[in-house]
């Protein structure tokens, strides 16, 4: 189909428009990998640099030298790794249960499922659960109440739905319990599913602010995020004591760091999970 000159004339102009769009976004995010790796000298000299003349890693030297942005980050880490072996463990154990035909009860746990998409509890009697639960101040209260919700079990069950139940019965007939069942044949079926869910889980994880705010109490336990905020709000970064440098790089050149150090990390991931979430992407979207 040959293309006229309005057409080439609106390409064009979706071109620019895009292509102005997509530098509006990523430069402010350029500029704060810039400034943290720019020299502090040439920063206090020149605080808006498009391109710095001599690059440095003092500001990145100086936070890991820190043992509370180190003990934030492994905070963070912890979270992100446990909470989200453990979400995907009982979110999909619970979604594969719910898919079973043959399980009794199963439209009961289904409306209870439906409920809780439905009816929020709130903050408070979710925070009175916690203490109840005598988890104020520690790590597990940003994972044990938060190990699955209802849209990510009805999301699972739907991928599980697609699988034929010839699966299930042929592994009983050949002497396979329903654990077994699970764990070696539908879960190595599942990994599409599996690793864009746990993408969801760890970035969620990885991203804990407000309950970390709620529950903990002691800044030893903080993850990077709650620490950032506080670097963010803080004019100086006086909560951050390196014993190694006596002078600090600026606090601003401190606070574009640690803004690089607490997004690399997702970043890093995402590419080699991408092959399964672009299939997992679409679970639950098709039905047959």
């Amino acid at each position: 189909m040959e293309k006229t000159w309005g057409n080439r004339l609106f390409q064009l102009v979706n071109g620019l428009i895009l292509g102005l769009l997509a530098a509006a976004a990523f430069f402010p995010f350029y500029y704060v990998l810039v400034i943290s790796f720019a020299d502090p000298a040439e920063y206090l000299q020149n605080k808006l640099m498009l391109f710095p003349k001599h690059w440095s890693v003092e500001s990145y030297r100086y936070l890991l030298s820190t043992k509370a942005f180190v003990r934030s980050v492994g905070n963070s880490a912890f979270l992100a790794v446990v909470g989200t072996i453990c979400s995907l463990l009982v979110s999909s154990s619970f979604a594969y249960t719910l898919s079973q035909r043959r399980m009794g009860g199963r439209r009961v746990l289904m409306v209870m499922v439906l409920l809780t998409i439905l009816f929020s509890p709130g903050i408070i009697p979710h925070y009175l659960l916690v203490r109840e639960l005598g988890l104020i101040g520690s790590l597990w209260a940003l994972i044990i109440p938060g190990l699955s919700s209802g849209w990510n079990v009805l999301l699972m069950k739907s991928f599980f739905d697609g699988l034929p139940q010839e699966l299930g019965e042929a592994a009983a007939i050949d002497g396979c319990g329903e654990l077994r069942t699970w764990t070696q044949i539908i879960l190595p079926l599942s990994l599409p599913a599996m690793a864009a869910f746990g993408l969801f889980f760890a970035v969620g994880y990885w991203n804990q602010f407000f309950s970390a705010l709620l529950y903990l109490n002691d800044s030893a336990k903080w993850p990077i995020q709650v620490l950032l905020r506080s670097m963010l709000v803080n004019a100086t970064s006086t909560e951050l004591e390196a014993d190694q440098l006596a002078v600090p790089p600026p606090s601003e050149m401190l606070k574009m760091a640690a803004v690089i150090i607490s997004t690399a990390p997702i970043l890093m991931v995402y590419p080699f999970l991408q092959k399964h979430f672009a299939k997992g992407a679409m679970v639950g979207s098709v039905k047959g």
